[in-house]
């Protein structure tokens, strides 16, 4: 808050503080994942610089073309195939953020490496309540064989907090809910919850009077952005509860109260939990799985009946490539409206939430058809605190890799890392 910017300042003194911006405030970092590649020739910009043409798969993020970077030519060699045979989707999910290729073992004998997320969290997860956040859409699987004898949780999860333990997405949003704003800890904190929902009561009722406290000492412009952001809160805290109030009796059996039935609710439902966990400085790392790796997810309400990843392997079928052409835009919309969220989001030295925030978008196959781990999809959205030069398509030395853009991430986090995976550098050019 403006009132509280230079205390702030005062704080940080001559040099940023650890996970800060220049003038005292919170630096955030995110990783969202998307599933099976992309159309690459729909998403490659046409020429390089600020000029560059807003391909069709990123006309979605038209209006926020100065916020984001477009960056080609970076690789994942570890989800190729070493010679342990196919599974181009499980070595994609496990080396997207950890940049460590994963073996096919036997049972639970997992072994990948640190993901960079993690490798912030060790670092930076003093510094807020949550040491970091992971959400999906699709829930997990930490057992059982999947893509062509690997391990699912390879798949499933694209969290590492250490060699052999994979962090679950959170795919239930009222358990997000529950864990940035419930009261309590352990069983206190599930009584708590019973007793709103018995007695329908808003998380909000129980701070009413701090917010009548705080509201005396805050200037006009603070006190909108605090009635904003409990707004925010109760809207999304609304969203969860109509889920849970409208939840089909046959649906509930296989997925727990408040996830929506409806598809894009969901998936927008846990982009505002993460803009959410930003505004309040809940955490400053979170990664977000839209959709594991091989998804075979149909989407009805864009008239497609066919799975995702079974549309990708199209070998040039013009109509199947058309259907995941809309699957991809469909995708685009919903990080496009995360990223307006962030952006609306205004912090007390003028700037928003997005221009203090390094947010990744992308996937470690190229084209869905090829399953290539070159040419890849990826972007990288916000501002870094003023530490990013957006507004631009990025080509870079072709099968750069993506890890030197996580070991540059860290660098402006201010996080001691000399390596990410198998990055060989720094990227100077973002």
């Amino acid at each position: 808050m403006e009132s509280m910017l230079p205390a702030a300042k005062a704080f940080a003194g001559s040099a940023p503080l650890l996970a800060t911006t220049s003038a005292g405030l919170p630096m955030r970092m995110a990783f969202v994942a998307f599933a099976n590649g992309s159309n690459y020739e729909r998403w490659l910009p046409k020429s390089e610089g600020r000029d560059y043409a807003m391909p069709e798969t990123l006309l979605p993020l038209a209006d926020l073309k100065n916020k984001f970077q477009v960056i080609t030519s970076l690789a994942h060699d570890t989800a190729n195939n070493w010679g342990d045979g196919t599974g181009d989707h499980a070595r994609s999910g496990a080396s997207f953020l950890t940049g460590c290729h994963a073996w096919k073992t036997l049972g639970s004998r997992l072994h990948l490496g640190i993901s960079v997320d993690q490798i912030a969290a060790r670092q930076v997860g003093h510094l807020t309540r949550l040491d970091s956040l992971q959400l999906g859409v699709e829930g997990t699987r930490l057992y059982g064989s999947c893509d062509t004898g690997y391990p699912c949780a390879y798949q499933f999860n694209i969290s590492w907090a250490s060699e052999t333990l994979p962090l679950a997405p959170e795919a239930n949003p009222r358990a997000v809910f529950e864990k940035l704003f419930g009261g309590g800890a352990g069983a206190e904190r599930l009584a708590n919850l019973r007793e709103r929902l018995e007695r329908r009561r808003s998380v909000l009722d129980f701070v009413l009077d701090d917010v009548r406290a705080l509201n005396r000492d805050l200037g006009r412009n603070d006190r909108q952005k605090l009635d904003e952001y409990l707004a925010g809160v109760r809207k999304i805290e609304q969203q969860i509860e109509k889920a849970e109030r409208f939840k089909l009796p046959e649906a509930a059996l296989g997925e727990p109260a408040g996830v929506p039935e409806d598809h894009m609710a969901h998936v927008d439902l846990m982009y505002d939990l993460m803009a959410l966990a930003f505004q309040t400085d809940s955490t400053r790392v979170a990664s977000f799985a839209v959709a594991p790796e091989g998804s075979n997810r149909p989407f009805p309400t864009l008239g497609i009946s066919e799975g995702h990843h079974f549309l990708t392997h199209h070998s040039g079928n013009k109509e199947k490539i058309a259907k995941v052409a809309l699957i991809e835009r469909w995708y685009t919309e919903r990080f496009a409206r995360f990223l307006r969220t962030l952006d609306s989001m205004k912090e007390a030295d003028g700037h928003s939430v997005l221009d203090n925030s390094m947010i990744v978008y992308g996937c470690a196959i190229g084209d869905g058809n090829k399953h290539n781990h070159d040419d890849l999809p990826v972007i990288l959205a916000g501002g870094g605190g003023g530490s990013l030069n957006a507004g631009r398509h990025v080509k870079l030395k072709q099968s750069t890799p993506m890890t030197n853009l996580y070991t540059s991430m860290l660098d402006r986090m201010g996080v001691q890392a000399e390596s990410v995976g198998d990055s060989t550098g720094r990227l100077d050019e973002v």
